[in-house]
């Protein structure tokens, strides 16, 4: 094969491009597809004129490529011209027919690749002196280009190179979404083959695992949404798992789970969950799990029996399959009774035991915390939940390292505590210390979790008596009615401090900490229960030395 590496190359071309326009009126048979050619031509023409302009164009191999699939289109459409020259086609009027059309298409592509090359600005490019980061950048806008130009398998080896490159590194997948990747691989995914989608698939699904990247998946919407979805439907095993990657970004969004739940997308993940591969089911979980935040699709879950599945993925999946599972199963039953009732039906307190007894990472724990507090919420769930052993499984949660976690267990001990029963439990195992200890967290979350908990367990008497052992608890409480502290919901602080000074000695530790002057402040912001606990206070004789200006 001839190599084209200079002007020569282009002006060959040109000539030969030339040589057919003049042939083109004269042809006899098929005049109007050559009309149709010949416009194609004129166009090529002037691109390949262009290409001299730029230095790199001798020496760029999409460049060089081009040139030589353009030198043999061009030879074929002289050959092809030739035999219409006469109004009888030796060959055949089909065959030749479909050799004009065939010249015609492979033309149109190269207009359309050249035009893409030229824009590109890599024939501008000179590749000395670069720093590694500049040749990514050029290796990655370079494979950008090739997705865009030439035929089928120039597209499927630069996908390949492209896998490759954003394996080595999250900075390669920045680098490469800059250049312009996501746009071209959505627009690839309309017309490649299946295994070219499912290559596709796979590095889309790359891209959403680096966060920064994940909202230029995102800016292309219902497009990208609804050719993964078809591959839930129709796809390989290693394409539904990629996909399901690519959608647990995707699915945060409100509008993309309505879509997803409005595409039959429940039942395809569900499916999966099902019978999918141990990894796919784990990505097709935690797709659910997102999903299940957005309270006007949980009627798809409730109509694919979703609740049965789930639970049963707790019972047999992967870590991973059983915290999503479990999360998901927590997100649909907030604030709803008849899926916590659902749960319950279907095993799944025997299941979250299982799990919170077999989970070695803490942070895993904070979706069955957030199960449980869901489930206690509910009258006739409640004592079930306690009968079955979690109050001693949550006591030592309250003091783990996660913040995350030990808000969800406060939490979760607030809303185990409707019984004068559970919260002597509570109280008997060990819960008041460590939610003294949380009233003086960093996070207000943990604070207020902490001071909502402690006020629903000092209504017991028992337990107030194991707070009052505690040196710091009076003083950490008080701080907190500081109204300098922004976002706390005092109403749990009060009541807890209202609960406490029914003893006289209780008053005095909580004037002696600075509670009136807080109070005063309360009052005047008309915050519930503050002028009752000033009213309570106000009877003890130091009241008037601790106000007094």
């Amino acid at each position: 094969m001839t190599v084209l590496n200079s002007d020569d190359g282009v002006k060959s071309l040109t000539e030969t491009i030339s040589t057919l326009l003049d042939s083109i009126p004269t042809l006899l048979s098929f005049k109007s597809k050559w009309s149709s050619i010949r416009a194609k031509l004129t166009d090529l023409k002037t691109h390949l004129t262009d290409f001299s302009d730029f230095a790199a164009s001798s020496s760029n191999k999409l460049a060089l490529d081009l040139l030589h699939s353009v030198r043999d289109t061009l030879n074929d459409a002289v050959s092809v011209a030739a035999r219409c020259e006469g109004p009888d086609l030796a060959e055949g009027k089909l065959k030749t027919q479909s050799e004009v059309d065939s010249i015609m298409a492979r033309l149109d592509r190269h207009v359309k690749d050249a035009e893409v090359l030229i824009r590109s600005g890599l024939l501008l490019d000179n590749n000395l002196g670069f720093s590694k980061k500049e040749t990514i950048r050029l290796e990655a806008r370079n494979l950008v280009i090739r997705l865009q130009i030439g035929g089928i398998e120039s597209k499927n080896s630069a996908i390949d190179s492209l896998i490759e490159l954003l394996q080595e590194d999250d900075k390669n997948v920045m680098i490469s979404v800059a250049q312009g990747v996501v746009p071209v691989l959505v627009r690839l995914l309309d017309s490649s083959s299946l295994l070219m989608k499912e290559k596709i698939v796979s590095v889309i699904s790359r891209i959403s695992l680096v966060e920064s990247s994940k909202h230029v998946l995102l800016a292309e919407g219902l497009s990208l949404l609804n050719h993964l979805l078809r591959v839930l439907e129709s796809g390989s095993g290693f394409a539904k798992e990629k996909a399901c990657i690519a959608l647990q970004s995707l699915s945060f969004a409100k509008e993309n789970g309505r879509a997803i739940g409005c595409r039959g997308g429940i039942s395809s993940l569900l499916e999966i969950c099902q019978s999918g591969s141990p990894g796919s089911q784990a990505f097709a979980a935690g797709v659910l799990r997102n999903l299940a935040l957005f309270g006007d699709i949980k009627e798809n879950f409730v109509e694919e029996n979703a609740v049965f599945v789930l639970v049963s993925m707790v019972s047999s999946g992967t870590s991973l399959a059983q915290e999503n599972a479990v999360g998901c199963l927590a997100n649909l039953t907030n604030g709803d009774e008849d899926l916590i009732i659902s749960v319950v039906r279907e095993g799944g307190i025997q299941c979250l035991k299982s799990f919170w007894d077999s989970v070695s990472n803490v942070k895993s724990l904070e979706v069955g915390v957030v199960l449980l507090k869901n489930l206690a919420l509910c009258p006739i769930v409640r004592e079930v939940v306690i009968s079955e052993g979690f109050i001693p499984r949550l006591v030592p949660v309250l003091s783990c390292g996660v913040l995350g976690v030990r808000i969800a267990a406060a939490e979760a001990v607030s809303s185990l505590g409707f019984s004068s029963k559970s919260r002597k439990e509570m109280g008997e195992s060990g819960c008041i210390g460590p939610l003294i200890d949380m009233l003086d967290g960093k996070a207000i979350e943990e604070k207020e979790a902490a001071s909502k908990a402690l006020s629903t367990l000092l209504v017991c008497t028992s337990n107030r008596k194991i707070f009052k052992k505690s040196e710091k608890g009076i003083v950490s409480l008080v701080q907190l009615l500081d109204p300098k502290i922004k976002k706390l919901d005092l109403r749990y602080t009060v009541s807890a401090l209202e609960l406490l000074v029914t003893s006289k000695k209780c008053r005095k530790q909580v004037v002696a900490a600075g509670a009136c002057s807080h109070l005063q402040k309360l009052v005047e912001m008309d915050v519930e229960g503050a002028k009752k606990l000033a009213e309570n206070l106000g009877r003890s004789k130091i009241w008037g030395v601790f106000t007094r200006p």
